[in-house]
């Protein structure tokens, strides 16, 4: 059973984001800076597995790997090495993925789509028992996907808050531990006051649906590379989207301890003229994380959205070459399978190349973890961009 316990906090208001406060209202007395107030704090029934699980995917070498491709999205990356999107062929992409052998020793987490939660392998194998023989924790995306948001510049909000608690559980029942949302900001588009709410909103309310219903939530509000905008541009966006988020989040009593964060690399807009270092965009990227993100999260998974296998790769090498406060890692898709769908071209005999190729870029991401990568010998299909513009899951 939960239950709650109560705390007295004895400090001045924030006025962050413009929104209400514990201080006093307008036109009431001020003859007293502060107040004592008492907020109830939920100890919810899965917070020790919570943290630990967030621990545990938060560990040193470690990463995520993301497959949670929608069955569209799956379709176009077969359909770019010529084959059908069927569910037979989804699954044996994903089975050659999830049946690597070694992959734990890089890999901590593995995002899911439905459907690859619930299926196994060709000889009747759950793909959850897969990922727990080489513990991986088995996570799935929640999130419906984006839609128009009305009022908004052309914007878009997430939608799949309805029903979410009842689905949440049931996928703790097949294995999952971990969940994951994704909400977007466009730059190009403002972004307006009302879509970095509503992202920072509906971020909040899935995490805290997800941590009563067991999962671990990955917070993922991720900025488009989209635009033409210089790294600073980035910079002021991210600090605005990530301070809405956390205070959002803290309404909402999610427990901090018990989230990862994934969110973009602070980076300029991909068609804007002059490129950022990695050494420049560790440094813009863990200014801001600085800032707004509280060292009690454990674990910093970042997306790649669209750079290329190795600038991913080198800007989060980039990010460990000192301490930070939490675990700065990956939660990569594309930039941990292009190579290996290339590889793969959908032949069985091409499977073994394949899953070697995984390796490498896990085990490249993984010493980029502990600040030890070197891009000395990478191939040239790794350095290729992957950017699309207006690019959807």
């Amino acid at each position: 059973m939960a239950c709650a316990s109560f705390v007295k906090l004895n400090a001045p208001s924030s006025q962050w984001i413009g929104q209400h406060s514990f201080s006093q209202r307008a036109g009431s007395s001020t003859r007293h800076s502060t107040r004592r107030v008492s907020v109830a704090i939920r100890a919810g029934a899965y917070n020790d597995e919570l943290v630990q699980t967030a621990k545990s995917i938060a560990s040193p070498g470690r990463g995520i790997l993301a497959i949670d491709e929608s069955n569209a999205t799956c379709g176009k990356r077969l359909a770019s090495i010529g084959l059908d999107n069927t569910e037979t062929n989804r699954q044996a992409y994903r089975q050659l993925l999830l049946t690597t052998p070694g992959l734990g020793e890089y890999i901590s987490g593995a995002i899911l789509f439905e459907e690859t939660l619930y299926q196994s392998t060709t000889d009747g194998k759950k793909f959850v028992d897969c990922l727990r023989e080489e513990k991986i924790v088995p996570g799935i995306k929640v999130d419906k996907g984006l839609v128009p948001l009305p009022g908004s510049n052309g914007e878009s909000w997430c939608q799949g808050l309805d029903g979410l608690a009842s689905r949440s559980a049931e996928y703790y029942k097949q294995g999952a531990r971990f969940a994951k949302w994704r909400t977007v900001v466009s730059i190009p588009s403002g972004p307006s006051a009302l879509a970095v709410k509503e992202a920072a909103w509906g971020l909040a309310r899935y995490a805290a649906i997800s941590q009563d219903n067991g999962l671990v939530p990955i917070v993922e509000p991720e900025i488009l590379l989209d635009g033409d905008h210089p790294i600073e541009r980035t910079r002021e966006v991210a600090e605005k989207v990530w301070s809405e988020v956390f205070f959002y989040l803290a309404e909402n009593n999610v427990v901090f301890e018990g989230i990862l964060l994934k969110p973009s690399m602070v980076t300029p807009g991909a068609e804007h003229k002059e490129k950022a270092s990695p050494e420049t965009i560790a440094k813009y990227t863990l200014t801001v994380l600085k800032r707004r993100v509280p060292p009690a999260v454990p674990g910093i998974m970042f997306l790649s959205g669209g750079q290329s296998e190795v600038e991913a790769t080198l800007n989060l090498n980039a990010m460990n070459q000192s301490p930070n406060p939490w675990h700065v890692s990956f939660s990569y898709a594309r930039a941990l399978q292009n190579t290996v769908l290339k590889t793969w071209q959908g032949r069985p005999e091409n499977v073994e190349a394949a899953q070697k190729a995984l390796l490498v870029r896990a085990k490249a991401n993984s010493l980029a973890q502990l600040g030890r990568y070197s891009a000395e010998g990478e191939s040239e299909e790794a350095k290729k961009g992957m950017f699309v513009k207006g690019y959807t899951y």
